[in-house]
């Protein structure tokens, strides 16, 4: 049976030893809640890190038959890789970059390849146990070598990946010296999931300008295979949370810390120590607020809670004492007999405690300067049993593209954090009503179960879509049943694209002239009476009559708007119209203009900006900006644009290769078709032919051919043995009437 095998760096359990014993603690973060469900059911299975450096052997085995009762296993790692692969490369270099703070990233080879090193450990001890057909999902930025080298040892898994703290800008992520090799294993995945549209949209962009691998609506298409990038906000369990704010322990350890509290407004504060979170930050909002609205002095308590987290390292103990520091000055400064502004703790509580703060806040200000998600302004909003209540939120949290019923601010903008504070003291409670039950509706629906069911069904909608455009390489076998069919038709026709086809493809459009080889092939292939050879291109009708038009061979050109038969004038497939042309050339000049090393080709009916020799990266960028504008303007008029192989083209609607191919088809029997082509725009060349048609797409892209070759040359090889093996039969043929 296919199981479900979902790899994160941490197990959700936390292996403690005391005294020789093992214990295991569970977890209570929002993915071990989210997956609880399913990673228990059946043989499915949780890989990672127990969290607890084992070296003893024995110790590791009970560890591995404990777990297996709880459908984990673990992965062990060593001192030195915890220290480089997760305190070193992992949140010394991967998390400052990807959260905006590169100038705290640290670029050091050693820790690299310890990284790479651990990634190679988790994917070894997933062959181990996984089978051929389970799915695989990987989660998060310690992880993001993984997915290609899982498709590198099980090819035909299922495999997503899913990033649960922000992607930068490629301006950003360029930053890191072993950008392309993460990227690539990313890349090996079928689906990769974010939490925001923005960072999905950060990711393509990366891979377009690093890889040079295009995107469209989310697919990327490499050289072998695609995949699909998509947002997935992140929920949490919103029952869970709701439920234990009712519990009447948590009511009684509300009212305690209210009598504590004198205050009439209390507002929480709930970040774990990091410089991402923008503490800092916050504690100086407040501090002006009081200064600017002295008539909120003894009314208004700010609760901070500040869970620890690598205070041993300079840049969090430094954090550490500035956050201190700035609690100190702002209550002496403002702090009386019975008041204190700011009550602050630097400790983790349980939930049951967390929910009571949840419960007595009138105001969550949840500020942080850059954050994936951030789950506790949801954690917040699902704890508030009456409905009233104000959230103030980052506008830098995946979480505001949810819930936009917060005060929405910039974390960089003092003031405006001020004002938002000022708002949410003197909001009506009937308008805190309206906001809150908005906000509960919305997690409600799209919660933590949410999130699972939709990433999971997307990624066997991925699957399903891939092997509908899957082809099969053309092995020995098939070109055995080819040549036989070859062999015994009476009546035979040829489609064969010529650039990418027969022939690859040139820096220099007119340096793809044919050479001598490729001339014998044609007349080899012509010269048989039953045999019809149709060369396909999208160049001008010009230029392949001056290489090819002397051949006994019919040629369409031009994607479909002029075609040639043996010995005749050329023609038009139907009547034309080329009078949109004059206003998308100024568009396209517009390009030139800003693309140094492009150029437009005009055609009768078409026109094409070519950007073989423009910058690396640059000619992506502005093909992508170019398509993009030009499906924009094509949208209510009769135009479609081509995203082909270093060109963007545009052309009449009612022309294509495909039907341009119809007419030979309709005209000429055939009890054997063979159709070569090698970009998106042959797609239509192959969906015109007959059903008993053999299809074959040069590179491995998905595509609706039924098989494919590799390059251009092993496409002339199979045509060359089909002449070949056609000969050798006839001369077989030959010698056995004479013997006879």
């Amino acid at each position: 049976m296919a199981k479900l095998i979902i790899v994160s760096n941490r197990l959700p359990v936390k292996l403690q030893e005391k005294d020789g014993e093992l214990t295991y603690k569970a977890s209570e973060g929002g993915l071990a809640t989210g997956l609880g469900s399913i990673y228990k059911k059946k043989d499915n299975l949780w890989i990672g890190w127990p969290g607890l450096v084992v070296d003893d052997p024995d110790k590791q085995s009970k560890i591995v038959e404990d777990l297996k009762d709880e459908n984990m296993h673990p992965v062990f790692l060593t001192e030195s890789e915890i220290k480089e692969f997760y305190e070193g490369f992992s949140n010394e270099t991967l998390w400052p970059t990807f959260h905006y703070f590169s100038q705290y990233a640290i670029y050091d080879q050693d820790l690299w390849e310890t990284y790479v090193e651990v990634n190679q450990k988790y994917c070894d001890e997933i062959v181990r146990q996984a089978g051929p057909d389970d799915t695989i999902w990987v989660h998060d930025y310690q992880l993001l070598l993984l997915p290609s080298m899982l498709r590198e040892k099980l090819p035909d898994s299922t495999i997503g990946f899913f990033q649960h703290i922000p992607f930068p800008s490629y301006e950003v992520f360029r930053l890191l010296p072993w950008r392309k090799q993460i990227l690539e294993g990313m890349l090996g995945a079928d689906l990769v999931g974010f939490h925001t549209y923005d960072d999905m949209r950060h990711f393509l962009s990366s891979v377009n300008r690093i890889t040079g691998y295009g995107s469209m609506h989310g697919w990327i298409y490499t050289n072998t295979r695609s995949l699909l990038v998509d947002s997935f906000p992140m929920g949490i369990d919103y029952e869970k949370y709701a439920r234990t704010a009712e519990l009447e322990e948590v009511k009684k350890r509300e009212r305690i810390y209210r009598n504590h509290i004198s205050s009439e407004k209390i507002i929480i504060s709930i970040d774990r120590l990091d410089y991402s979170k923008g503490i800092p930050q916050r504690l100086m909002a407040f501090d002006l607020f009081l200064e600017k609205y002295p008539e909120f002095h003894e009314k208004v308590t700010l609760v901070v809670q500040v869970v620890p987290s690598r205070d041993t390292v300079d840049q969090y103990k430094e954090l550490k004492e500035e956050i201190e520091e700035l609690v100190g000055r702002i209550n002496g400064k403002y702090s009386t007999m019975n008041w204190n502004p700011l009550q602050y703790f630097y400790r983790s509580y349980p939930l049951e405690t967390i929910s009571a703060f949840y419960r007595m806040a009138d105001i969550a200000l949840v500020t942080p300067m850059r954050d994936g998600m951030n789950l506790v302004c949801k954690e917040y909003v699902a704890s508030r049993y009456e409905q009233k209540g104000v959230l103030i939120l980052s506008e830098m949290a995946g979480a505001s593209k949810e819930l936009s019923d917060a005060l929405l601010i910039n974390p960089n903008d003092i003031n405006q954090i001020v004002e938002a504070l000022h708002r949410a003291v003197t909001m009506p409670e009937e308008e805190q009503k309206v906001h809150m039950t908005s906000m509960q509706d919305t997690l409600k629906r799209y919660n933590i179960h949410h999130w699972v069911t939709m990433f999971m069904d997307r990624l066997s909608y991925v699957k399903i879509k891939q092997l509908s455009l899957a082809t099969s390489y053309l092995d020995e076998a098939t070109f055995q049943e080819m040549s036989d069919s070859y062999e015994s038709a009476s009546s035979r026709l040829f489609f064969l694209e010529y650039d990418g086809g027969l022939i690859d493809y040139k820096t220099k459009p007119l340096m793809a002239r044919p050479d001598d080889e490729l001339m014998e092939l044609l007349e080899n292939l012509s010269g048989d009476p039953r045999n019809r050879v149709v060369v396909i291109s999208s160049r001008e009708k010009a230029t392949m009559q001056d290489w090819v038009g002397h051949m006994n061979i019919d040629i369409i050109a031009e994607h479909g708007v002029w075609i040639k038969q043996r010995n005749a004038g050329w023609q038009t497939v139907g009547s034309m119209i080329n009078d949109w042309k004059n206003d998308i050339r100024l568009i396209l000049d517009l390009y030139v203009d800003r693309t140094p090393g492009s150029f437009i080709e005009e055609k009768d009916y078409s026109l094409v900006w070519h950007y073989r020799k423009v910058e690396t990266g640059l000619g992506d960028l502005r093909a992508r900006e170019l398509v993009s504008h030009l499906n924009f303007l094509a949208t209510n008029s009769n135009l479609q644009v081509l995203d082909g192989q270093m060109a963007v083209e545009v052309k009449a609607q009612e022309i294509s290769k495909g039907k341009a191919s119809s007419v030979w088809l309709k005209k000429y029997p055939h009890e054997f078709v063979l159709a070569i082509g090698d970009d998106w725009g042959d797609e239509d060349i192959f969906k015109a032919m007959p059903r008993e048609a053999y299809t074959v797409k040069i590179g491995n892209a998905y595509s609706v051919a039924k098989y494919h070759l590799d390059t251009s040359d092993e496409a002339r090889n199979m045509l060359n043995k089909l002449v070949q093996n056609h000969k050798k039969s006839e001369q077989s043929s030959g010698g056995a009437l004479m013997t006879g």
